[in-house]
């Protein structure tokens, strides 16, 4: 997902958050790809059974790549309720939401996912959800991004009542996320397994 590119840790809180990082790639990757196929599914049903998702009319999700949650059946869910789709494109050093109509030509972005290749954006507080990847959650609410920051930033620039939620595998929720004053948190997180709403939030 965008971020992709690690900062060298140079300090206690990035180190953490290097380590975890590497931790948590080489647990989902080792998920054989049909259970992460599967399992991804499951997720999407979780997700699109939330109350968030059933009053969003216009949503903000990623397009997955490598061994992340597909998001591919929460699209298909969203498109057959006819949900307007947003999607994160990564220009001039930020993250900016770009419409996905049904059907819209994808092609590679430079840090490995797809994305529109006929781009018109939409202003952040339009989004009713966004759909947040992620390689680490805790039941706190705290992310675990790729190390970018971008979407960090983006999730400032949503409205207050934009609903958030992470997604990824059971094995990617820990005790405790590293995070510092720049890191938002999620309002709700779902996995294969359980939705996760966080007390503190």
């Amino acid at each position: 997902m965008i971020g992709v590119s690690e900062r060298d840790p140079s300090d206690p809180l990035r180190r953490s958050k290097h380590d975890l990082r590497a931790r948590m790639r080489a647990t989902r990757e080792a998920l054989p790809a049909d259970e992460r196929t599967r399992r991804s599914g499951e997720v999407a049903a979780r997700m699109l059974d939330l109350p968030e998702t059933g009053r969003a009319r216009r949503v903000l999700t990623f397009l997955s790549f490598g061994s992340e949650v597909s998001t591919a059946p929460i699209l298909a869910g969203l498109r057959a309720r006819r949900v307007a789709v947003a999607v994160p494109l990564l220009t001039e050093g930020q993250m900016e939401a770009v419409d996905l109509p049904e059907g819209a030509p994808l092609v590679p972005s430079s840090y490995g996912a797809m994305e529109p290749a006929d781009r018109v954006g939409v202003a952040p507080e339009e989004i009713d959800l966004v759909v947040a990847p992620g390689l680490a959650f805790d039941r706190s609410g705290r992310r675990l991004g790729y190390g970018g920051g971008y979407f960090d930033a983006f999730l400032g620039r949503v409205r207050t009542d934009c609903a958030v939620a992470g997604v990824c595998f059971a094995e990617q929720v820990v005790d405790e996320v590293p995070a510092g004053p720049d890191d938002v948190a999620v309002g709700v997180v779902v996995t294969d397994t359980e939705v996760i709403r966080p007390a503190n939030l």
